[in-house]
């Protein structure tokens, strides 16, 4: 099976003044493969920003957060529909629910044959190109004997869904290092990352759809550019989880690292990302990540593009880190907003109106870097991004 690529940055430990709304709290930037800043220190109570800057921030930051949603357990997945409501997958139950802002969520349907593990189950959705036309519902699943991609229909009432069809299968199944996030590209095709299933060669092997960046057309189909003429587009990825394009139409992954380095890289089709020879910038063999962060303030999973930045969800970190790009070049330093404010961020996604969608992941225990649940766990945020002094 193939395997899923990683990426790095480098933090400078300094402050700066930033203004913010009233209620937020100055931003901290965290600890990369070049220095270690300090942590903050003791969880916050409030649901206003907390980060750290090393020079003038340029492009958006958080401003308000508005809770959506609250008593879900174990979200993952997240898709908008056309209206601005979204489409939720709870990873253990195997439930897709309806979310609405003002509204409490709605459960839809179960996804058939989803088998849970430490790390597995319902994981990541996308909704077709087409979906106006379809209603096509594309879902990660977790299974026996292997992992698959399938798709849903979901009811034009939105009050049920059944599955059509299997578009992808063969991504070995593990009790961790599923991958499993879904995003439709620029270019009209499926982008799928996977895990190692926790075996290291799967991600150099040619052979394995694991430790992979998988690129299929809607129908699973191979597109004819893909460099290898498989569904193969990168590999040597220990764990990706997630995936988000730039403007520019740049591919972005997030990767989990070992003990050393998570990474931010930049997708190049045919690459090799050094797992398991390299991790981080630490080895000689693979594509260089653009970002580098401490698993202890990361352990990356979501990942979404706004404001100048790739924003991404951090579980063991329990943050938000904000990592600022310019196309596939790094465009300053990290900073880290929510600083165990909100517990484990699992999914990061833009919002039809601009603001981002996060979900937390305090209900999930049996991860790593697990904390106790809240009461009101697991919830949806809206975070508002706005102009730095606005």
């Amino acid at each position: 099976m193939l395997r899923i690529p990683r990426t790095g940055a480098t933090v400078t430990a300094l402050l700066c003044a930033l203004a913010v709304l009233p209620g937020c709290a100055a931003p901290e930037t965290g600890a990369s493969q070049a220095s270690t800043a300090p942590e903050s220190g003791a969880p916050q109570e409030s649901s206003a920003p907390q980060s750290t800057t090393a020079s003038v921030t340029r492009g958006l930051v958080p401003g308000e957060v508005t809770e959506i949603a609250r008593g879900l357990a174990m979200p993952w997945g997240l898709a908008f529909l056309p209206d601005g409501s979204a489409l939720v997958s709870e990873r253990a139950s195997g439930r897709i629910l309806h979310v609405r802002q003002g509204q409490d969520p709605v459960p839809i349907g179960t996804v058939p044959g989803v088998e849970v593990s430490s790390e597995g189950g319902l994981l990541g959705l996308a909704l077709s190109p087409a979906f106006d036309e379809d209603r096509t519902v594309y879902a990660y699943v977790s299974a026996s004997p292997t992992n698959r991609v399938v798709t849903l229909r979901l009811a034009p009432d939105l009050r049920s869904l059944r599955q059509e069809r299997v578009i992808l299968e063969g991504i070995e199944t593990a009790d961790r290092h599923h991958g499993g996030r879904l995003r439709f590209g620029p270019d009209g095709n499926l982008w799928i990352g996977t895990g190692d299933a926790f075996s290291p060669e799967n991600a150099a092997d040619d052979d394995s759809l694991n430790g992979k960046i998988l690129r299929v057309r809607p129908d699973g189909s191979v597109p004819p550019d893909n460099p290898s003429g498989t569904v193969i587009y990168s590999s040597g990825h220990r764990n990706v989880q997630g995936i988000a394009f730039g403007p520019d139409g740049t591919a972005y992954a997030s990767e989990l690292g070992h003990r050393t380095w998570d990474e931010l890289n930049v997708l190049r089709p045919g690459r090799d990302y050094g797992w398991p020879e390299s991790e981080g910038r630490d080895g000689s063999h693979g594509e260089r990540p653009i970002f580098t962060l401490h698993p202890d303030d990361a352990s990356p999973s979501g990942i979404a593009v706004a404001g100048g930045a790739v924003w991404m969800g951090a579980l063991g970190g329990q943050r938000l880190w904000r990592l600022p790009v310019d196309g596939p070049r790094a465009d300053g330093d990290p900073v880290a907003y929510f600083v165990q404010s909100h517990g484990r961020i699992r999914t990061v996604e833009p919002a039809p109106d601009g603001a981002l969608w996060i979900t937390t992941s305090n209900t999930d225990e049996a991860t790593w870097g697990g904390t106790d649940p809240r009461p009101g766990d697991d919830r949806i945020l809206r975070v508002e991004l706005v102009r730095p002094g606005s």
